[in-house]
């Protein structure tokens, strides 16, 4: 602007006016004094230091203005200004006088920029220099002169504005900063008249002041807050007493007018940030001494106003941008480990909101039909920094409405997400088949977003909430049709695999094979796409939904169905090869094998008699197509148990629970043929193989639980049946005995179930299996007293002889303990005991397991039988046995080694004079000398029985414990000693 001579005129006015600003009179010297560097100042003015420098900056500017000529253009736009604004409050105190002087100012400020803006005409653009910038308009503001008028808002705003504010309205001066502590006390000694008057003459000047676009721009950025405060303050809290002053109807109405205007005028993000902090925010925040809570007036108001702020378009953006922008973390998209851990609880509370429906909405259908279409928006934001924050938002916001509204959710958020897969079922105005070929359903940009948004909402979200399974299990054909299409384009293949595994893995079983049945289209849900709906490749490597042209040839239509049918059957058994931890793959190929035994039945069942008289075209035409039908269902249905056993077999059935379900669908199908002439050299086979499976679990091939026991006895009508009615005299027997293995828990074994066992197994003969059916009825009245299965029966003794006869057959500790409850008993009550002796032996506690150690010594001086059959295995137990440090532990194995050596000399004989000398290959590590010391003792009795000899190889051990008892167990066994 120009100096203090400018010439006269409105021009000249204005640069008046901002060299004003500029010079060290008025705001100036304001802009010193609340900006100043120089904080030890501060701290160390005084109450009466401030109020006194207040009224001599007021009193320097009236001198200036009166008494200096180059100021009398503004001292009469001042004049002018002041006439204009009758609600200015006059008044002697210092504070105040001081505040109406700056507004003052400030407004003709205002009057001489619209002055100058009003009379500038912009120059022509010169061609010459069109790269050049434009002249900037001469009512812009300079950054000096900006910082003045920062200054200037600041001090009306601190000593005009904030000291009026009711308790827990806005922030208080106070916890702000010291030098506005200060502020607060100098205001506040004029006492509490005219309060409201004074707080509408600030908040009514400074809106006045915003109306300048360049003014505004600074007071709406700084000082949004405070005067959205004042404004509530003044139109909204109620006058609780009578004695108290407050502003006429009139003047409330305006100040609720000028605060909607103001709402709808700034940017809504920073609109929603003030007034959540003007409500009070979560109560973590407001977890700060002296600092009152916002009153209930304040909080009803705010919720009631950023309630309108979210019904307005755009509205859920703007409300998510103020949350995730102003609580504290900075712009939307910050990086840093501590700031996203910040903005996922953000975005849950964000969605929290938006999922609940506000008091203030007139009806819970209105608030989801306003919002639900902008939550929708938010997953297709392109900013790559703030897209998964409100990605995030928007998925919760989604998994919230479902769960707290369902119907509405359907209605409102998830047919529009899913509608364009949807739309290639059938369009909702009109049929696919009257639609041209070429018509394009879904664009490709609408079907990507579409699948990108239903992979956030289902997988990331991953929450199986009942109306969103029920919502997508209607698109499942469209998305299993576009998963097929990505096999060729794999802009899609990966989040339709991990859609559509998502919802079998997530949905119950019976649905889950409710869908693979309708995906192998055999019926029910979900439907297909249209038959004249096709993808095919975009411009952009995506794909997009069109209208084919009906085929007119039938052969080549029925190539094309015949052909596409089979790579979806292909296609569906690979997505169930991704299925088979879950156990699904198993399940479904079992319903498919029920589904076949049901067909056969039907069609031995069911032989319709043909029509009595004569019949109408269209009752032959149904007659004719029903088989068809059926038979194009069961070719479809045994396509698919091809390709299953083909393509998963290894891993399709997972356990026991789905191997019995397969061997009783098998012997239901084969029941179907034993009264007609289908039966044959298959169905024998198969009938063989089922039964053999059965066989084989009794033997040992799994270990067998007794859930797995009760659900073998499902079996027992089926092979009961077969046993009665099958031609073959062998199959007969076979079933019968397999009837009473089950019936008895594996009690009871023959010499066909145990053969049968061993072919499933891929075994020859097995040894000693000559009398398996002996003693059944101690088996049988052992199992029944013992109350459950029982250890190691005879097809499992059978089974582990044949697979290793050179290993010991005795499993490792761990397993020996937790076998009796584990296995069926198929054995002898003797080698039942002897199982348990050898179980024990590994007993923890120290009196069972002497008592064991003993006992099977006694097994050994007795020459049983059973015990001679695993006498390597007893002497590992002995040897492992004599590191026990418990002395009954110890000197029980000693006894049962001594007793051992009668049976194998030589064995027992190496094994211990390989440890005493310590010489043993095999070892893992040295042994202690005590435990040399107690083989030692346990060489000295087996001396006292065998002689002298064996002892002559433990005198050069080079440890002198060890030496010491060689030679003293030698010098024993010397005769005449």
């Amino acid at each position: 602007g120009g100096g203090p001579g400018s010439a006269a005129g409105p021009d000249g006015v204005a640069m008046q006016g901002m060299n004003d600003l500029k010079s060290p009179a008025a705001i100036s010297l304001l802009s010193v004094f609340f900006l100043g560097t120089d904080s030890g100042c501060c701290q160390e003015m005084k109450h009466a230091n401030l109020l006194e420098s207040l009224r001599f900056r007021v009193a320097l500017l009236e001198q200036k203005l009166t008494r200096e000529p180059q100021w009398d253009e503004l001292r009469r736009l001042r004049a002018e200004v002041s006439e204009q604004v009758p609600w200015l409050l006059p008044c002697p105190e210092g504070a105040w006088d001081f505040t109406q002087h700056a507004l003052l100012l400030l407004l003709s400020l205002k009057r001489s920029m619209d002055l100058l803006a009003a009379a500038y005409s912009p120059p022509p653009p010169n061609p010459r220099t069109a790269e050049a910038a434009p002249p900037l308009r001469p009512d812009t503001l300079s950054i000096a002169q900006e910082r003045t008028v920062q200054a200037a808002l600041q001090a009306v705003v601190a000593v005009g504005l904030c000291p009026y504010l009711s308790p827990g309205v806005g922030l208080p001066l106070s916890r702000r900063t010291e030098f506005s502590a200060l502020v607060q006390a100098v205001a506040a000694s004029g006492g509490p008249s005219q309060a409201p008057r004074k707080l509408f003459t600030t908040c009514i000047g400074l809106l006045e002041i915003a109306q300048h676009p360049a003014l505004g721009g600074l007071i709406l950025t700084q000082h949004l807050g405070d005067l959205l405060a004042g404004l509530c303050q003044l139109g909204f809290c109620p006058v609780r007493k009578k004695s108290e002053e407050g502003l006429p109807e009139e003047e409330r109405t305006r100040c609720k007018e000028a605060l909607r205007g103001l709402l709808d005028r700034v940017y809504q993000p920073l609109v929603v940030r003030e007034l959540l902090l003007l409500q009070g925010g979560p109560k973590q925040v407001l977890q700060v001494q002296c600092l009152a809570p916002a009153p209930a007036w304040l909080r009803r108001l705010c919720g009631q106003l950023l309630s309108e702020r979210l019904m307005r378009p755009n509205g859920v953006q703007a409300v998510v941008r103020g949350i995730l922008e102003g609580a504290g973390a900075g712009a939307v998209g910050g990086s840093g480990a501590e700031a996203a851990a910040a903005d996922w609880q953000k975005c849950d509370a964000v969605a929290r909101i938006l999922s609940s429906c506000p008091q203030q909405s007139l009806s819970l259908e209105d608030y989801y039909r306003q919002v639900c279409p902008q939550v929708l928006q938010l997953f297709l934001l392109q900013d790559k920094l703030a897209a998964r924050q409100f990605q995030r938002v928007a998925t919760a916001t989604v998994l919230g409405m479902a769960r707290q509204c369902p119907r509405q959710a359907e209605k409102h958020l998830l047919r529009p997400m899913l509608g364009p897969l949807l739309r290639c079922l059938e369009a909702a105005e009109t049929s696919l088949d009257d639609l041209p070929a070429g018509t394009v359903l879904v664009e490709e940009e609408e079907l990507s977003s579409c699948v990108e948004t239903v992979f956030k909402v289902y997988v990331v979200g991953n929450e199986p909430v009942p109306v969103l399974m029920e919502a997508l299990q209607l698109a499942l054909g469209v998305l299993f049709s576009l998963w097929c299409f990505a096999r060729q384009n794999v802009s899609f293949f990966t989040p339709c695999q991990e859609i559509l595994l998502w919802f079998l893995e997530k949905s119950e079983r019976k649905v889950a094979l409710g869908v693979l049945g309708g995906l192998a289209q055999l019926g029910g849900a979900p439907r297909p796409p249209h038959p004249r709906c096709r993808f095919q490749a975009a411009d952009e490597g995506g794909a997009m939904a069109t209208i084919t042209e009906a085929a007119s040839d039938e052969d080549e239509a029925l190539y094309e169905k015949v052909s596409s049918e089979q790579r979806q059957l292909e296609q569906l058994v690979e997505l169930l090869s991704h299925c088979q931890s879950s156990g699904l793959a198993g399940e479904f190929f079992l319903s498919c094998l029920k589904e076949l035994t049901g067909v056969a039945e039907h069609a031995l069942g069911t032989e319709e008699p043909g029509p009595a008289g004569p019949a109408s075209p269209l009752d032959l035409e149904r007659s004719c197509g029903r088989p068809a039908e059926e038979q194009e269902r069961r070719l479809r249905v045994l396509q698919l148990l091809a390709l299953l056993c083909e393509g998963v077999s290894d891993t399709l059935l997972t356990d026991i629970a789905q191997v019995v379900e397969f061997v009783a669908a098998t012997l239901q199908r084969a029941r179907t043929s034993f009264g007609s002439s289908s039966g044959g050299a298959v169905e024998a086979q198969t009938l063989s193989m089922a039964m053999g499976l059965v066989a084989a679990l009794l033997g040992g091939a799994a270990q067998l639980k007794p859930a797995d026991l009760a659900a073998l006895q499902q079996l027992v009508p089926l092979l009961e049946e077969v046993s009665r009615l099958h031609p073959e005299p062998v199959i007969q027997e076979l079933a019968a005995d397999l009837r009473i293995a089950i019936c008895t828990r594996g009690a009871f074994a023959t010499e066909a179930v145990c053969s049968a066992a061993r072919g499933t197994l891929g075994l020859g003969r097995a040894r000693g299996l000559g009398q398996a059916g002996t003693g059944v009825s101690r088996g049988a009245t052992a199992s029944a007293q013992g109350g459950g299965p029982k250890p190691e029966g005879a097809l499992q003794q059978a089974s582990r002889e044949h697979s290793s006869p050179a290993e010991p057959n005795v499993a490792a500790p761990e397993d020996q303990a937790a076998a009796p409850s584990a296995e069926p008993h198929l054995g002898s009550p003797a080698r039942q005991s002897l199982r348990e002796l050898l179980a024990s032996a590994y007993d923890p506690d120290v009196p069972a397991r002497a008592a064991a150690l003993r006992s099977l010594a006694r097994l050994i001086e007795r020459r049983d039988p059973g015990a001679l059959e695993v006498q390597e295995q007893l002497l590992k137990v002995f040897m492992e046995n004599l590191e026990h440090e418990d002395s009954f532990v110890y000197l029980s194995a000693i006894q049962g080694v001594a007793l051992l050596s009668d049976v194998l000399p030589t064995r027992v004989l190496h094994c211990l004079l390989a440890q005493f000398g310590g010489v043993q290959p095999s070892a893992r590590k040295a042994l202690s000398a005590e435990t040399r010391m107690k083989v030692g003792e346990a060489l000295m009795r087996i001396t006292r029985a065998l002689g002298k000899s064996p002892l002559l190889a433990g005198v050069p051990a080079p440890d002198s414990g060890a030496l010491e008892a060689s030679c003293v167990a030698s010098v024993e066994s010397c005769p005449g000693r």
